[in-house]
């Protein structure tokens, strides 16, 4: 029994020791494929690893407050972060690291084209061709409520939000427009860029002055330990910082030092 009992204290140990080495991550879903690809770069450049989760900025706000066990979050809000200092659960008020942008995505086969102006998005919600629309949950993805405030400033919200599929994320919602399941939808161009979406669809960049700007902000979490923090410095570097861009961020002013 006392044998059975030291191996199951070791095992747990082990566990908490692996989870210590490789901290979770938290990350909005907009980041997917540029934070794999620098997680990857990090665990080849230091041998180390982290365990990005990715989900919707609010949900992870939430989660954190609750407890989870997130060494650092990288938001699509700068607002969650804020919200988070102001509770004294991270080290510090975070930096900002990259501008999101919005597509506005029409699948392969849509009745619906993609255009700059939405004018045929406005004509097929008078003649019956858009049935249905993915966005994210404004309630809880930053980039929700870009949406909604993007169809509201072309005086398109009444009209669509009965027909509106909302994804837990914008990555699910991007899942919903590419797979042809709706007939478009207003999506992260992070997402839009991914092979498996470029190739599914035609997209337009939506123009910026339509939504408040999408400025992401990453922040470590009080108690993070050295993996993380080691992570939180490889993101600030310029190579990391290409990377960003490259996935269609656009990048604020670099961090000082």
């Amino acid at each position: 029994m006392f044998r059975r009992s030291l191996a199951c204290l070791l095992f747990a140990l082990s566990g908490w020791a692996g989870a210590q080495d490789s901290p979770a991550i938290a990350a909005a879903s907009d980041l997917k494929f540029a934070l794999d690809e620098l997680a990857q770069a990090f665990h080849q450049a230091t041998g180390r690893s982290v365990r990005p989760s990715y989900g919707s900025s609010g949900n992870f706000f939430r989660q954190i407050v609750q407890g989870a066990p997130f060494q650092l979050f990288l938001s699509a809000d700068e607002e969650f972060v804020f919200a988070l200092a102001d509770r004294q659960l991270t080290v510090d008020r975070g930096e900002p690291y990259a501008i999101g942008r919005l597509v506005l995505f029409t699948p392969t086969g849509s009745p619906v084209k993609a255009d700059l102006q939405f004018a045929d998005l406005r004509l097929a919600l008078a003649d019956g061709r858009l049935r249905k629309f993915a966005i994210a949950n404004p309630e809880h993805a930053p980039y929700g409520r870009a949406a909604m405030q993007t169809l509201r400033s072309l005086g398109l919200w009444t009209a669509i939000e009965p027909r509106l599929v909302l994804g837990e994320n914008v990555s699910q919602a991007a899942q919903f427009a590419a797979s042809g399941s709706t007939q478009g939808g207003l999506f992260a161009l992070s997402l839009g860029l991914s092979p498996a979406i470029a190739g599914a669809g035609r997209q337009v960049v939506v123009p910026e002055h339509l939504h408040a700007p999408l400025r992401q902000r990453m922040v470590l979490i009080r108690g993070a330990g050295e993996t993380a923090r080691a992570f939180h410095d490889f993101l600030r570097q310029p190579a990391a910082r290409a990377v960003f861009r490259r996935h269609g961020f656009e990048l604020p002013a670099p961090p000082p030092g």
